[in-house]
This record gives structure tokens, C-alpha cells and sequence, in this order.
């Protein structure tokens, strides 16, 4: 499962560096439109890596973390 992501800048962290927020999330599937999803996380929640946004994903949608990738949208 796709998702893309687009990033607003977040705190500073004492583990490396800065985090980021989600300011909005969509997920692409076998030909369909995208689907918003960012309802269905916790936007002021400061990721540390979108490795940690992914596994967040997995978790939130019941998949093995290799089911899902994200992307930054430019």
C-alpha cells in the first residue's frame, strides 16, 4: 500500500535533530484515485523519519510494515 505524504516542520529533538508533522496523507491503490486519510492519524504527533511514519501506517491499518511505503510529495 502507497501512501504520500506531504511534511510541516516540527520540533526539536533530543534524538536526532528535528521532527516533522504530517500535514496531509493519501493513499494510492491499484489505479484508483488517491484517498485522504489524514484523519486517521495524529497530525500534531512529531515523527523522527517517515521510517517511523511507515510503521505507524502498518500499524494503523493492520499491515506487516514491508506491506506499506510512503513518499514525500514534492
Amino acid at each position: 500500500m502507497l501512501f504520500e505524504f506531504t511534511r510541516r516542520d516540527g520540533a526539536p529533538s533530543v534524538f536526532n535533530g528535528s521532527t516533522f508533522h504530517v500535514d496531509q496523507i493519501s493513499r494510492f491503490g491499484e489505479g484508483k484515485s488517491p484517498i485522504d486519510v489524514s484523519h486517521l492519524i495524529d497530525k500534531s504527533y512529531g515523527y523522527h523519519s517517515s521510517r517511523e511514519l511507515r510503521w505507524h501506517l502498518a500499524e494503523r491499518f493492520g499491515l506487516t510494515p514491508n506491506a506499506v511505503a510512503v513518499r514525500e510529495a514534492h
